[in-house]
């Protein structure tokens, strides 16, 4: 199912985002949209849009903490002109990549449950089921790895998370593994800049093999 810009199907998210929106009028607040090149050869799948970022801004993990090692990073391997998400009117455009969330409308305190991962989950197959053969996909964090096998019917036990992990899927796709770009990672050192790195380092090497 294509991605639907008016979607109210969780009852708990709908009712979050009217919230929102009274509270703060300039705000998005709706469902967001991914973001890149129509046909990419990197699709990178986060968790969910931020409070103050995605869900202001209107575009995945921009104008959060979480956005700017990311950003960072796509830059500095070619996947975008910039190196800093701002806002939607910054001039900012992708390369190869198209970024999404498995989650599409912000969650009460960062946290959607179960039912709202798995009504969302339509829109990510429709996405995965877009990309062209020998694509690769970057999940960030654990929500986002489950999502994406759901959304292919394929077994957790046989496709494990862990940072840093690629697995081949039976349709051809390579799944890159990497822990949540989140403020709290970052700063625990769960997850540095060397790390993230490496992880991109072999996607652009994927990628540019082919």
């Amino acid at each position: 199912m294509a991605f639907d810009p008016s979607c109210a199907l969780c009852p708990r998210l709908a009712k979050h985002l009217k919230q929102v929106k009274k509270d703060f009028p300039t705000y998005y607040a709706r469902p967001v949209a991914p973001f890149g090149v129509k046909s990419p050869k990197l699709l990178v799948v986060g968790l969910a849009p931020g409070m103050h970022g995605a869900n202001a801004t209107g575009r995945p993990f921009t104008g959060d903490y979480a956005g700017i090692l990311l950003y960072e990073t796509l830059h500095k391997f070619g996947f975008s002109n910039k190196p800093q998400s701002v806002s939607l009117d910054d001039g900012l455009k992708l390369k190869q990549c198209r970024i999404t969330n498995a989650v599409k409308c912000l969650p009460p305190e960062n946290k959607p449950v179960g039912a709202e991962i798995n009504t969302c989950n339509r829109y990510l197959a429709q996405e995965l089921s877009e990309l062209g053969k020998h694509s690769c996909v970057l999940v960030l964090g654990g929500i986002a790895h489950n999502a994406v096998l759901s959304a292919l019917a394929l077994k957790k036990k046989d496709y494990p998370f862990g940072h840093d992990l690629r697995h081949e899927l039976p349709n051809g796709l390579r799944l890159f593994v990497s822990y949540h770009c989140s403020r709290y990672n970052t700063q625990t050192r769960r997850l540095t800049e060397a790390m993230f790195h490496t992880v991109f380092k072999k996607i652009r090497q994927e990628i540019d093999s082919r």
